[in-house]
């Protein structure tokens, strides 16, 4: 039997796009579009529905549902025929993916990606599901079946299908009318608190059971829960989770850096996309529990997690890149996975037997067979303490750190010679902002400038590459073009971001410019009537509606992150105007908070600061000078999550204050009234404890 031979493959209009995602779609024989008014012209000229399929580049079942269909030249056929289809990179327009998610949640489907939406050329959506095989399979119609279905509903009842699509979006648009307006307070602090206590996995750290996700707020809101009321369950999830994922296969234990999530309540086995987003938010909840504790694993585990960044995420340019897929040479994992014999070869003798007992590597594979595409795999994780690994090899704690060290530089310049997975190039500012948070804030933390260093450098790149003449942000940079006008969340990050930096060296300008984004925000995002921002522009596609989000999912919403910056820039200002936003979105949000405040961690988090207590420290002293640097180093080391630090030099008027001496001065203000200011570090601390 001969070979077919290799189909010479002709590009697509996507092959004109800078998208990594659309990319990988540019040679499909299914005619895409871009998402654009010509695709939604030629649907109606030419009387069809349009199909959009949303994905990302680093999406496993998006992978699949392009080899199964999209690039299936029999799939292909049919689409051609009966749709007009726009291939569109969800994180190059979540605009569009928050809304058309936001309708499958409404119309009660299994919602994920990809996520494929069938709708009319008026864009009134009238299907929606996430993976869809090319066969009836799983319980779930296939393409072949499921297109010739549209087709004879497109053909007999459009009209009844366009007034489907319609009643969607106006349920879209009614979800923020006639919300009750409640006061919200600590008890919401307390409920979130106790659901995700009864959440909690004692066995194995983390909430529920599988799949697991980091979800880093919830942990970031318990530190705080637990400063607030030393509570020490709070702290116990939160080290027991996090100590969980580092020894857990959903960390890279040779590359460093954190996969997506787990596919088992063990953290063993990954779905082994990296994104820079969890990375950020990782890194931050690491290095403030390591604040916390001052037990030094959290410090390396933070710095791990930073140098995986700096090493694989980090442009030439200071920008930081979006992910690095799940698979490599069509097989998930396969880049990450090893067998016993692999190991045995590239180790000297002498590291062998401690590296199959550090890693629990077996010849018959650590990891179920059912989810293997090949028996004898191995995922590196840490299942016994190093201390009990000492003890079974009878040498020091010292030593065996030593050992670990040298076996992952090893395997990690073994692994080098594999097929990498692809890596996504594009940077988006909302990402970038968490990144640029992260590492400024790390920088306080750990005493590391070179976090700082490369924070500034990301937030200039940004500032200087991706705002246009009049002053609009853009979302997305790729192949060094700038495009898509920019949403909520990338104002809002890359503000939280600049006020991390702000914090960590004091320099004005990253005020100015936190400043400027957020008058941009209020023109353009701000809603007068209600409050709160909607997560679109109010130039944006009127056929899309505008929503709100608020719920924190794999990354905390912009509005969550809009309450804590406005609530920190307000107080750093001294201006009232941002706390008035800040208590006028609280309101608007009042009923989904009270009703799941699980839900909403990182906007419990601006909630706690508002509840208070909450301080600003002005602080007034030459930055060459030991007592203010000494106060800066004690601010910097100690766990203040719910206070805000301004700097002026000693020729600065502040506000009727006076300078005592030439030592640095600490004037502390909260609820609008201000202390006897101090020229001690101790003194400083001994204010800003809760009474």
């Amino acid at each position: 039997m001969q070979n077919k031979p290799l189909r010479k493959k002709k590009p697509n209009r996507l092959i004109h796009e800078k998208s990594p995602y659309l990319l990988q779609h540019a040679f499909n024989p299914v005619d895409w579009y871009p998402w654009g008014k010509e695709a939604f012209r030629v649907a109606k000229e030419e009387n069809k529905p349009v199909f959009v399929s949303i994905g990302y580049s680093s999406c496993h079942w998006c992978h699949v549902m392009e080899k199964e269909s999209f690039d299936d030249l029999e799939v292909a056929k049919l689409m051609n025929k009966n749709f007009v289809s726009i291939k569109v990179d969800k994180e190059e327009r979540p605009d569009l993916d928050n809304v058309y998610m936001k309708i499958c949640q409404i119309m009660g489907r299994n919602c994920g990606w990809p996520l494929n939406v069938i709708m009319t050329p008026n864009k009134n959506p009238f299907f929606i599901s996430s993976y869809i095989p090319k066969m009836n399979r799983f319980g779930i119609i296939g393409m072949i079946d499921l297109i010739p279905q549209i087709e004879k509903l497109w053909q007999s009842r459009k009209h009844e299908l366009e007034k489907v699509g319609e009643n969607l979006k106006l349920k879209v648009q009614r979800l923020d009318k006639n919300k009750s307006e409640l006061d919200v307070g600590k008890d919401a602090l307390d409920d979130a608190y106790e659901k995700l206590f009864l959440n909690f996995d004692n066995q194995n750290g983390g909430f529920g059971q599988a799949p697991k996700f980091p979800s880093p707020h919830n942990l970031l809101f318990l530190l705080r829960y637990w400063n607030r009321t030393k509570n020490k369950n709070a702290l116990m999830i939160t080290k027991k989770t996090l100590q969980a994922m580092r020894l857990g296969g959903i960390f890279d234990q040779v590359g460093f850096g954190f996969h997506r999530y787990s596919t088992d309540k063990y953290w063993l086995v990954p779905h082994f996309e990296k994104m820079l987003y969890d990375q950020a938010l990782l890194a931050l909840a690491y290095a403030e529990t390591y604040q916390v504790t001052k037990e030094r694993k959290y410090e390396i585990i933070t710095k791990e997690t930073l140098e995986y960044v700096l090493r694989e995420l980090t442009s030439s340019e200071g920008g930081f890149y979006t992910a690095e897929d799940a698979d490599s040479e069509n097989v998930e994992g396969k880049f990450y996975l090893w067998d016993k014999e692999e190991i045995r070869k590239i180790l000297p003798p002498e590291l062998q037997e401690i590296a199959f007992v550090l890693f629990n590597v077996k010849s018959a594979g650590n990891f179920p067979e059912a989810i293997q595409k090949q028996s004898g795999k191995n995922i590196l994780h840490l299942e016994k303490s190093l201390s009990n690994i000492a003890n079974e090899f009878k040498i020091s704690l010292n030593e065996v750190i030593m050992d670990l060290g040298k076996i992952q530089q090893i395997l990690f310049n073994q692994r080098k010679r594999r097929v990498c997975p692809f890596k996504d190039t594009k940077i988006l500012v909302d990402w970038n902002g968490l990144m640029i948070a992260g590492l400024a804030k790390a920088s306080r933390i750990l005493n590391e400038p070179k976090y700082l260093k490369a924070a500034i450098k990301a937030g200039d790149f940004i500032w200087n590459k991706m705002i246009s003449k009049d002053e609009l942000l853009y979302h997305r940079l790729s192949d060094n073009e700038v495009a898509v006008e920019g949403f909520l969340d990338d104002y809002i990050f890359l503000a939280w971001g600049f006020l991390e930096i702000y914090e960590a060296c004091f320099a004005y300008k990253y005020l100015t410019r936190i400043e400027k984004l957020i008058s941009i925000c209020k023109k353009k995002f701000w809603d007068e009537k209600k409050g709160g921002f909607y997560f679109t522009s109010i130039d944006s596609d009127k056929d899309v509606p505008r929503i709100k989000k608020v719920y924190d999912g794999a990354i905390p919403s912009g509005n969550s992150v809009a309450l804590l910056t406005l609530l920190r820039l307000g107080r750093v200002t001294e201006d009232l105007n941002y706390e008035i936003m800040a208590k006028r979105m609280l309101k608007n949000f009042s009923e989904e908070i009270i009703t799941s405040p699980v839900a909403y961690t990182f906007l419990l988090i601006g909630l706690d600061f508002m509840v208070g207590p909450s301080f600003r420290v002005g602080l007034v002293g030459n930055p060459k000078e030991d007592s203010l640097k000494e106060m800066i180093k004690m601010l910097n080391s100690s766990y203040l999550p719910n206070v805000v630090v301004e700097l002026k030099l000693p020729d600065a008027i502040i506000k009727g204050h006076k300078i005592l001496n030439e030592k640095a001065i600490a004037h502390v203000c909260s609820n609008k009234s201000c202390k006897s200011p101090t020229d001690s570090a101790e003194k400083l601390l001994k204010l800003l404890e809760y009474e």
